[in-house]
């Protein structure tokens, strides 16, 4: 099966035991399952149900009504496990049911609505024959039971001539999701970078040019690729359609698994992918995108 053709997004639709219909990239999803034995460890997290063993690896249960501030099922037996991979970890998302897997076009996904507040838990919402589909937020699911370190020193892994290399450089970055927003920009700013933070492709879009029309252009973009609207994917289509800011050196910053989104974020034109969240992985892959753009090797 084909998951993402041109600028087509597959969802897995899911029930919670309130009966409210969220969505989650199918890429994100390893496979379902009927819920486990779950060990329950002390002291754990009022969101984790417990630790389940699948396939001789230890994988943390979250149950995700209690997570996203609804109630969670009672009975230890009832619902299933949503596995997912993401951002360099393994998780299983306890919900009530699994209803079917869709198709939608990422220009159909629009924002939250602006009320729906920072505990909304949600990146964007579509309709699918006819019914509203909120699609969740998972980083922002697992930053609030395991939040990211991200005050690590960053600046001091680069020695004299790197440092010197990033400091002041121009550098715009575009997430949707702000717990990865926020993580991007406290590793830039360790590094002496000057950025600057949007939450849309289209915003992204609007800064790049009126930066390069101001006679200040950002030399480097780094962006998510799930995005309401615009994905990165198209997001790179358009920099290099427009002769004014195609020069433009583009980082893809995803929560999946960078390998296999490399062939594709080549194809449009982006210059590298990164799987998030690693601050010395995207110290690092920075500190190459400006050693190309000043011509070192």
């Amino acid at each position: 099966m084909t998951l993402v053709t041109g600028d087509a997004l597959s969802l897995l639709l899911f029930r919670l035991h309130s009966g409210r219909l969220l969505g989650i990239n199918l890429l994100k999803v390893n496979e379902i399952i009927p819920c486990p034995p779950l060990t329950k460890l002390p002291n754990r997290h009022p969101n984790v149900r417990g630790i389940a063993t699948l396939r001789g690896s230890a994988l943390t249960v979250i149950d995700l009504a209690r997570a996203i501030g609804e109630r969670g099922g009672s009975s230890e037996d009832e619902g299933c496990l949503i596995v997912t991979e993401l951002s360099r970890s393994r998780q299983g998302l306890h919900v009530k049911s699994v209803d079917r897997i869709v198709q939608c076009s990422t220009r159909d996904v629009r924002p939250p609505p602006a009320a729906s507040g920072s505990r909304a838990f949600i990146t964007g919402v579509t309709q699918i024959d006819g019914a509203i589909v909120q699609i969740l937020d998972i980083e922002k699911v697992l930053h609030d039971i395991a939040p990211a370190l991200d005050d690590a020193p960053v600046g001091q892994l680069l020695e004299g001539d790197d440092g010197q290399l990033l400091q002041g450089r121009r550098v715009l970055i575009v997430d949707d999701s702000q717990v990865a927003l926020q993580q991007t920009v406290n590793v830039l700013r360790q590094l002496g970078l000057d950025c600057t933070a949007v939450r849309s492709a289209q915003a992204a879009l609007q800064k790049l040019q009126e930066y390069r029309q101001a006679g200040m252009p950002f030399e480097l973009l780094v962006s998510d690729i799930e995005m309401p609207e615009m994905d990165g994917y198209n997001l790179v289509r358009e920099i290099r359609r427009s002769a004014d800011i195609a020069d433009t050196y583009v980082l893809l910053h995803t929560s999946l698994d960078s390998t296999m989104n490399t062939e594709k974020a080549r194809s449009v034109g982006a210059n590298a992918v990164l799987t998030k969240f690693s601050s010395v992985d995207l110290s690092q892959a920075l500190l190459n995108a400006f050693r190309q753009i000043s011509g070192q090797r």
